[in-house]
This record gives C-alpha cells, sequence and structure tokens, in this order.
C-alpha cells in the first residue's frame, strides 16, 4: 500500500504516489478504460489525484470528477491548476489574471463535481499578470472555501520566494511545486529545491520516468514501440524526443542490473530515486491500463541504499540533465492574444 508525507510546511499530508491525468483522460484512453483506472489506484491505496483545466481543453477534469462520483470527499486529496489555455482560447481563457483565476476555480470545481479542491495550483508563471493580482485572487479562492491550499508549477527560486513572501503577507499557505524531475531531469536540485527546503514549500515532480523513457521499454537500435507514448501525438510524443537518443536509451538499459539487484522493476527503480529527495512529497504517474499500476506503486516505501544511488549516477552520468537555468526556459514570457 502507499505511504503518505506532508506537503510542505502544513500539516496536509498526500499518497508518495499522486495518480496525474495529463496525457491519457479524455485523450489517449476512452473514459470506461480511465475510469477502471482510477479505480484501480483508489484499490490500491492512492488518494491524490492531479489534474489540470486545459488538459484535453477541460474535459480530463470532467472525467476525474466521473471516476471520484460517490467516493468520500474527505477521503480524498483532489488538485488541479490554472494557467494554460481553455475554451476557444480568448483573449482572457489563460494566465493568471483576477478574471481567468477566478472564473478557471469555478469551471473546475463544476466539472470535477466537488465543492472544493484540496490544492489549487498555477500552472506556470505569467509574466503578463502582476504575481499581487494573482495571489490575491487565489487568497480570495482559498477564504471562500475553492481551495485548501495553493501550489505551483515550474517557478524558479525567485518566482518562488516572491510569491511565497505575498501569501505569507495575504495569510494563506503557499505549500507546492510542481516541476519535472526524474534521474534523467535534475535540473532543480541546484537552485529550486535548496530554495524551496528554505521556504517551506514541497515538491510534487511530474514525469519521474522521463514519460517512459525510464521505464527501460524503448531500446537502442529498435523502432518505437507502437502504442506507446512515443508515437502517439496525443500522447506527449513531443516531449519525450529529447530522450530518445541511442546514448540516452543505452544509458537506462545499464540500469536493467542495478534494479534486478535492488529487487525492482526498472519503473519502480525510476521512482523510488525520485522520492529519495527528502524535498519530493509525491511522484505524479499515470497509466492507460488498470495493471500498470500495480507496478508502480510498489516504489512507495521503497528506500534505495547508498550503493544503489551512486550506480545510478554512474549509468546515467553522460546524459544527465542539470542545467539549472533550463527552469527559466519553462514559463513563456508572452501569452498567444485571442482573436
Amino acid at each position: 500500500m502507499v505511504t503518505y508525507r506532508y506537503l510542505g510546511n502544513s500539516g496536509f499530508r498526500v499518497s508518495e504516489i499522486t495518480y496525474g491525468n495529463w496525457v491519457t483522460h479524455a485523450s489517449q484512453v476512452g473514459n470506461e478504460a480511465a475510469i477502471a483506472t482510477v479505480h484501480r489506484a483508489l484499490d490500491l491505496g492512492i488518494t491524490t489525484f492531479d489534474t489540470a483545466d486545459t488538459y484535453a481543453n477541460t474535459a480530463a477534469e470532467v472525467v476525474l470528477g466521473e471516476a471520484l462520483k460517490g467516493q468520500r470527499r474527505e477521503s480524498l486529496e483532489i488538485f488541479t491548476k490554472v494557467y494554460g489555455p481553455v475554451g476557444p482560447h480568448g483573449p482572457n481563457d489563460e494566465g493568471l489574471s483576477r478574471k481567468h483565476v477566478l472564473e478557471g476555480i469555478n469551471g473546475s470545481l463544476k466539472r470535477l463535481g466537488v465543492d472544493y479542491v484540496d490544492l489549487y495550483q498555477a500552472h506556470r508563471y505569467d509574466y503578463e499578470t502582476p504575481l499581487e493580482e494573482t495571489m490575491q485572487a487565489f487568497a480570495d479562492i482559498v477564504r471562500q472555501g475553492k481551495a485548501l491550499y495553493i501550489g505551483v508549477s515550474e517557478w524558479t527560486p525567485e518566482q518562488l520566494r516572491a510569491g511565497h513572501e505575498l501569501a505569507t503577507e495575504l495569510r494563506i499557505q503557499l505549500i507546492s511545486n510542481q516541476p519535472q524531475y526524474s534521474a534523467l531531469w535534475r535540473v532543480i536540485e541546484e537552485r529550486v529545491i535548496p530554495t524551496s527546503e528554505q521556504l517551506g514549500i514541497s515538491q510534487i515532480v511530474w514525469s519521474p520516468m522521463a514519460q517512459g523513457v525510464l521505464s527501460g521499454k524503448y531500446l537502442p537500435g529498435h523502432p518505437l514501440p507502437e502504442d506507446t507514448r512515443a508515437t502517439d501525438e496525443k500522447s506527449g510524443a513531443a516531449f519525450i524526443k529529447r530522450y530518445l537518443g541511442t546514448e540516452v536509451l543505452e544509458a537506462v538499459q545499464r540500469l536493467r542490473p542495478i534494479a534486478a539487484e535492488a529487487g525492482l522493476t526498472l519503473p519502480q527503480l525510476a521512482i523510488a530515486w525520485v522520492l529519495q529527495n527528502p524535498n519530493v512529497a509525491s511522484a505524479i504517474v499515470g497509466a492507460s491500463r488498470p495493471e500498470q499500476l500495480d507496478d508502480t506503486v510498489k516504489a512507495s516505501g521503497v528506500v534505495l541504499d547508498d550503493a544503489t544511488m551512486s550506480a545510478i549516477d554512474a549509468a546515467l552520468a553522460e546524459v544527465v540533465i542539470t542545467d539549472p537555468e533550463l527552469t527559466y526556459q519553462q514559463s513563456s514570457l508572452s501569452r498567444p492574444r485571442g482573436d
């Protein structure tokens, strides 16, 4: 069963494994399969679920809400996000303006079929909206009881500090950041994590398996398997391309004996690796089939010894991405204008 960790400097606990529906619900898989997968997650002890209004242009929230219908609300931790484009992509259909944030939470609650979300997150930093405007809107949402806590995603250390300062002034809790993090993508380690530790902010990391590459299913010198993320444009094929070079795929195969020695599968090793970082509260996993979760949840509670961690570092040394400057490229400097 899945174990729990505190999120940031709060008394709020989340499951170490979070179920996310970025490229699956209302996109890669049908609704019936999506609902079955959520139910399997619940059976396995996952109680934390992450989505966003922009996923499948709001349809992913609808599917998740349907899947969770009838569950005891108090026993779930439901996260969603605001920023990305929704609806017809009009001039106010994205970003972190007061208008979009307040309309965003109302739409998300309706689609999810709940009265509140546990965590409401700024999906990216909005350079075109004053941070004070955004944080005041978040504070109003918390005071209205529509969200219990506030989080962000892919913010830089400076943005985290500024957001945390305003949250403190407004007497709300900014407790999480949601960045990409895996044994291959470690750009948050040098600056984001130390800053977050100082501020009492945890990481809820996405892509802990590097878009599935760390599962080992993509073999060097072989055609890409059919019906996988790498061959499906709707499932994030553009995101996985950076990891499909021969050098990376060969390095991943060097992890097989390390995983075997630890008594783990490669997906379990990848997820256990991110959970070794004490600033990581939870790793987001997706699944297109219920049985995929049976494997990944077993990474919860695993402790990798120093020898195993060192062996992983050695196997991936030549392909690991660590440049902290890449954090500054995650949020666009401008938003597209609506017509």
